[in-house]
């Protein structure tokens, strides 16, 4: 697989399991808005893995009349919490991403809120093995867009994407490049023109 100059990892999924800190954030956002708590469960979530924000609130909530101020608000309530409450790294990620870093330049793109990669890289202290992240937060824009958006400002020839779900896949090949399914994490892609069944494996596969 030496003919890759780059990796672009999805997050949730990929390298960690935050859904029970997501379950507790959209939790704070429920009280705040006099909701029910408990609404939203953790297979719920899953679920909903790979979805831009806007289009979880819809399957999980509905009421289009209070998407735009309730989901501001879950966004503040990411960006402040997860720094704190973070997740649970994939075994192998902490030991492997610095042996990938020495042979690939690392990206991470991800659809979740402005601060939550800077806030996955200090959580786990692995910041500095990354070049550059972006996310939907950041722009408001899906994952093809922001794919072809990293590969234009850092003259990517050749990435690979790695994530967890169809539509990672689907995004990835929009955006011309292939992906690797990390079969380990939330939701399958019978597309992806790779697989791994757990991240050691799919460090052994990338440093082979």
């Amino acid at each position: 697989m030496t003919q890759f100059d780059s990796l672009i990892f999805d997050m949730d999924g990929t390298l960690w399991d935050a859904v029970d800190s997501y379950v507790a954030v959209w939790d704070a956002t429920f009280a705040e808005f006099g909701m029910p708590t408990g609404a939203v469960t953790r297979e719920q979530l899953i679920e909903c893995m790979g979805m831009p924000i806007n289009e979880i609130y819809r399957s999980l909530v509905g009421d289009p009349a209070g998407a735009d101020g309730f989901l501001k608000r879950l966004a503040e309530n990411e960006d402040r919490l997860m720094i704190s409450l973070g997740g649970t790294l994939y075994p192998g990620v902490k030991e492997q991403i610095p042996r990938l870093a020495s042979r690939y330049r690392l990206f991470m793109l991800s659809n979740c809120s402005a601060l939550g990669l800077p806030n996955f890289l200090a959580y786990t202290g692995l910041g500095e093995h990354f070049t550059d992240t972006i996310s939907y937060g950041v722009n408001l824009q899906q994952k093809d867009h922001n794919i072809r958006l990293l590969m234009q400002r850092h003259n990517l020839t050749a990435p690979l994407y790695i994530g967890d779900t169809e539509g990672d896949c689907r995004s990835a090949h929009s955006a011309g490049i292939p992906m690797l399914l990390a079969r380990y994490g939330f939701g399958d892609a019978p597309d992806a023109e790779f697989s791994a069944d757990s991240f050691g494996q799919l460090a052994q596969m990338l440093l082979e």
